[in-house]
């Protein structure tokens, strides 16, 4: 497949005038894919300065990129106009250091993180190392915005690792950071049954604000009501009051003032906690979860809004 000379030329200008630049699905502070998210944690890791390129919004580049560089999937990160690759290349070349040099940077911190695994929580790992073979080691993923993520794995001579009575747990280096500190425990309670993680170094989360708290308000006009929820859903059950979507994407929402008053509500409190945090992530620091969603705003402030 040929590159469209025009498209050629887009992209050489885009390498000519940034040292990196990371053609990626999203932006930074959202990324819409989880590799696109995972190279954008690597860079951010290093505090390296890098141009971004949503190829979402531009599917010249989205395809041209692909034949450029002769590479076929997104993210890719370029480097002084040279092709490095995609998330896994990028997140190995950070855990090795190769990444720092490629970028001019001094070599990372590889101190190991202080952490604690209880011993209900041990007894359960050595049971998913052993059913796994026993070759394995806990490998744990923590993102930019402190989701983790607990795997076994290979073990891998570039991870960061610390020993926890016998048991080899692995962390790529921004997750070694970001662990410091953290406890990973066995929980059987409310919370369901499985390992659980107190990490102090996550942020707080968004806080809840009641539908009644929301309702009044948004009523007073100090607080921007944005409902998340698709016009399929709005349909068959909406608040009285005024409120903002997505249906036309996040831009106009995102250019209001970072000291704007947001609530964001959906059905039952999951997807308008996520885009919360998203937007917190943003910079906007006045960000609230409308808590139990529209089915606790019909509860308590509005009976005649349906249930669904």
């Amino acid at each position: 497949m040929s590159l469209d000379p025009a498209v050629r030329a887009r992209i050489d200008a885009l390498l000519q005038a940034n040292r990196a630049v990371l053609f990626m699905k999203g932006v930074p502070s959202m990324p819409q894919c989880g590799f696109s998210a995972k190279a954008v944690s690597a860079l951010d890791a290093l505090g390296a300065d890098y141009a971004h390129v949503d190829v979402l919004a531009d599917p010249e580049i989205r395809e041209g990129i692909k034949v450029y560089g002769d590479w076929p999937t997104i993210p890719q990160l370029y480097i002084d106009g040279e092709l490095v690759g995609g998330s896994d290349i990028i997140s190995q070349m950070l855990n090795s250091g190769e990444l720092h040099v490629a970028l001019g940077l001094p070599a990372p911190d590889r101190t190991p993180p202080s952490i604690t695994i209880t011993p209900a929580a041990l007894k359960m790992v050595r049971q998913a190392i052993d059913d796994a073979g026993g070759e394995v080691a806990l490998l744990v993923d923590i993102d930019r915005n402190f989701r983790t993520r607990l795997n076994l794995g290979p073990a891998d001579p570039d991870a960061i690792a610390v020993e926890v009575e016998g048991v080899r747990v692995q962390f790529d280096l921004a997750g070694a950071r970001r662990a410091n500190g953290m406890t990973i425990d066995f929980a059987d309670d409310m919370r369901g049954r499985g390992l659980v993680i107190d990490n102090p170094n996550a942020p707080r989360p968004v806080p809840a604000i009641t539908p009644a708290e929301a309702d009044a308000r948004v009523r007073r006009g100090d607080l921007v009501l944005v409902d998340v929820r698709p016009p399929e859903e709005r349909a068959i059950a909406s608040v009285p009051v005024p409120f903002r979507t997505f249906d036309e994407g996040r831009a106009a929402i995102e250019a209001l003032p970072k000291d704007t008053a947001l609530a964001f509500l959906c059905h039952g409190g999951g997807r308008s906690g996520r885009a919360a945090e998203e937007f917190r992530a943003q910079g906007f620091h006045n960000v609230y979860n409308v808590e139990g969603g529209i089915v606790a705003w019909s509860e308590t402030v509005d009976p005649s809004i349906p249930k669904y």
